[in-house]
């Protein structure tokens, strides 16, 4: 199941404490101003990613700060997953969502790290290299 996670009272907000991309981002952050958490859900999450939304598109972690009314784009700037597959199938489900609840958001970017695990997870599932930055990249998610 899918849930989207936007109060810093939320149980499930202990397992950003898993983070291995950006676990410097505290909790009340990742869950206010068009910022929320996706967690793919059975008992406990199978994989979460942290979204923030735009109208443009961040280089740097700094500039999500920036968040936007009238954003356009959704920014996943950082995912881990408990279970194989389950990044995956998180992803294409918290598009969906996105899509029903926010449907002025057309565009799905990710804030990722200059890693290689970070290349191959996002190519495999269908991204496409958007943009290099300085220290990040910006993969855009076109089909899911």
């Amino acid at each position: 199941m899918l849930r989207f996670i936007t109060q810093c009272n939320d149980p499930l907000l202990e397992y950003i404490r898993d983070d291995p991309v950006r676990p410097d981002i505290p909790a009340e952050f990742r869950v206010s101003n068009h910022r929320f958490i996706s967690a793919l859900v059975e008992e406990t999450p199978r994989a979460i990613v942290c979204v923030s939304l735009h109208k443009f598109v961040p280089q740097a972690v700094q500039e999500l700060e920036q968040t936007d009314a009238e954003a356009d784009t959704a920014i996943f700037y950082t995912i881990w997953s408990y279970a194989p597959g389950a990044g995956a199938e998180l992803l294409r489900e918290t598009v969906a969502g996105i899509r029903q609840q926010f449907p002025n958001i057309k565009n799905f970017v990710t804030l990722s790290p200059k890693t290689e695990m970070a290349r191959r997870f996002h190519l495999k599932n269908g991204a496409r290299v958007m943009r290099e930055n300085a220290d990040t990249v910006n993969y855009e998610y076109c089909n899911l």
